[in-house]
């Protein structure tokens, strides 16, 4: 049997993703599985266990609906059994009429009844993990008892216990630490824990902003610039070798998760109930909880500007859920 999935296009529910695939692999362990990712992040498909072959898409190479077609009408003669698609949008199902395969599945919206062959409804109110692994549960009738968000790193380095990964980024910036609250809490880290190092990580178009995060702190020998610095897959090994990784609510946080790295995820807009990291063992879940418009699942703060639910996280908060990781000498 040969099997298709199209991932979905944000790295977060990409890595989220990898317990459907872990899934498919359980129910069809002898079937080829072959994946479909965005162009950006195809560099961490092959840390996906199970994968055996890796089409990169590219919106700028096979644009319009016309260009996703012909993508997807490229890999008719692969003569795919099942194609399931992750993603709820018009683009992802036109891409999946186009392959021909036998049965393509998803969730019914944006066109998918006419477009599958197997439409369900998406269920409400679980975690985005448990909402892909429910696709393939209602095509097979068959329940998947064990769920895990994984992805392959480097292990052969010895995890550094003085070193600490942190991110402050996200794509929204009602997710996003404040620059000055940023500040104010390196410099309580760096005070607290003397001997630990602080490794800033981000995309190249966040670097400037963690330059600032830098430069207007204190004891910056000890806080490290590593963004724009790391692909995909050297992010992922260099979180595995961290004593741990303090990260507001984002892709990366997702990314440490799924490699052991003991995770601090500071939450504000999102929903954690929906996209928390999803592997429980050695996860710190932190909002200030305050605020009767938190969670609003918003990209912007409509109601402060900036993130106020971000802002009044409580530091001592933080710290204390770094202790569990690493000491105070």
């Amino acid at each position: 049997m040969k099997i298709l999935i199209r991932l979905p296009n944000w790295l977060g529910d990409v890595v989220m993703s990898t317990a459907f695939v872990a899934a498919v692999k359980q129910l069809y362990p002898d079937a080829q599985i072959d994946v479909i990712i965005k162009k950006e992040l195809s560099n961490i498909a092959p840390l996906i266990p199970s994968i055996n072959q890796v089409y990169p898409f590219s919106k700028q190479e096979y644009s319009g609906l016309t260009g996703v077609y012909r993508f997807g009408k490229n890999l008719r003669a692969q003569r795919y059994d099942l194609f399931f698609n992750l993603p709820q949008s018009l683009s992802s199902l036109v891409m999946a009429r186009a392959t021909s395969a036998k049965k393509r599945i998803g969730f019914g919206k944006e066109g998918g009844f006419f477009l599958l062959t197997n439409s369900y409804k998406k269920p409400h109110n679980l975690h985005r993990a448990d909402e892909y692994v429910s696709l393939l549960e209602q095509f097979t009738g068959k329940t998947i008892t064990h769920k895990q968000v994984t992805l392959k790193a480097e292990n052969s380095v010895p995890k550094q216990d003085n070193r600490v990964l942190i991110n402050f980024n996200s794509e929204a910036s009602s997710r996003r630490m404040p620059l000055d609250k940023g500040r104010a809490l390196l410099n309580k880290l760096t005070a607290t824990f003397n001997n630990t190092v602080f490794c800033l990580i981000g995309s190249p178009k966040e670097a400037v902003f963690v330059s600032q995060l830098i430069i207007g702190s204190e004891n910056s020998d000890r806080l490290e610039n590593h963004a724009g610095k790391t692909d995909l897959p050297g992010l992922c090994n260099l979180m595995a070798q961290s004593a741990a990784v303090l990260t507001t609510d984002s892709g990366p946080a997702h990314l440490a998760n799924s490699v052991g790295a003991p995770v601090i995820a500071l939450f504000g807009a999102g929903n954690e109930y929906n996209t928390a990291p999803y592997n429980k063992q050695n996860l710190t879940i932190l909002r200030y909880g305050k605020l009767t418009c938190e969670p609003c699942v918003r990209n912007t703060c409509k109601l402060y500007g900036v993130p106020k639910c971000m802002e009044l996280l409580d530091e001592l908060q933080i710290i204390n859920a770094l202790s569990q990781y690493i000491n105070h000498a």
